[in-house]
């Protein structure tokens, strides 16, 4: 069984910055892929951000040179250091994983609100 833990969501103003962070629990490997993917209201849950092995990395092409997702394989979190900001950001975050029997976990979501 897979847990992940999402932290780091709030309220900002546009053009601002927050940083995401994902821990996950139990059999995770660093060629695993994680990611982040988000859901704005009244919208279907989109994909974000993928990073495998701390190497490989994809990303939406909205948030491509103002977005960079990167992992800590020791301590099995990853992280989304999101910068300038847009309202078009806003929505809850979650965190994935998908394990090497090709089970997707999530996360619980957290909340990113960018005010403009």
């Amino acid at each position: 069984q897979v847990q992940l833990v999402e932290s780091g969501g709030g309220l900002v103003q546009a053009g601002g910055s927050l940083r995401l962070s994902c821990a996950a629990s139990g059999s995770i490997f660093s060629i695993n892929p994680m990611g982040w993917y988000r859901q704005a209201p009244g919208k279907q849950r989109e994909f974000v951000a993928e990073i495998i092995s701390g190497r490989s990395t994809k990303y939406v092409d909205s948030v491509k040179g103002r977005f960079t997702i990167s992992r800590d394989n020791a301590k099995n979190t990853v992280y989304l250091q999101m910068n300038s900001l847009k309202p078009q950001d806003t929505g809850i975050y979650y965190c994935t994983v998908v394990t090497t029997t090709t089970v997707r976990y999530w996360g619980q979501g957290t909340q990113v609100t960018v005010s403009s």
